[in-house]
């Protein structure tokens, strides 16, 4: 009965420390994308290392939610193959950060803060394709799609071409 109590107060205790966790866990990952130097740093060992403590996560995550979703020997080895490509990733995203950590204007190659798509980044919701600059005084280039006017018949199967300009 004792050691129920004592279980009872551990889960209270993580429970009570996982939602600042998570708030300083998604501020790390704004301090890495800053333009000014002493929080890009900062940001990026911080990023860096908890990418690289957490990759295993990636694996564990995608098998059970692709087991769930789709056939389960179909859907588990699909959850295997992207699990373990994002984990990888995830990993290197991380090693990139803590290597590069000390260059100016270089913010790494970030990859998502949710284990459920790696891909996904800040501007993955708003269609846009980010492209750093290549100087540190110049902020991120956003390049938004924008349908071209087709000339063909509207009973087309063909999907409109996009062109990308610079807002």
């Amino acid at each position: 009965m004792r050691h129920t109590g004592t279980l009872v107060v551990l889960m209270g205790v993580v429970l009570l420390g996982a939602a600042p966790a998570w708030a300083a866990r998604t501020r790390m990952h704004e301090l890495a994308e800053s333009p000014a130097y002493k929080e890009k740093a900062g940001g990026m060992i911080g990023r860096g290392l908890l990418n690289a403590v957490t990759f295993f996560v990636d694996p564990l995550v995608h098998i059970v939610n692709e087991t769930k979703a789709g056939p389960p020997l179909v859907g588990t080895l699909r959850g295997v193959a992207t699990g373990v490509s994002c984990g990888v990733l995830r990993f290197g995203s991380g090693a990139v950060d803590i290597v590069t950590f000390w260059v100016p204007g270089f913010n790494g190659f970030p990859v998502s803060d949710s284990y459920e798509n790696c891909l996904a980044g800040p501007t993955a919701s708003s269609g846009g394709v980010s492209v750093p600059s290549a100087y540190p005084n110049e902020s991120t280039q956003v390049w938004t799609p924008v349908q071209e006017p087709s000339s063909a018949p509207a009973a087309a199967a063909e999907p409109p071409k996009q062109k990308y300009y610079k807002k």
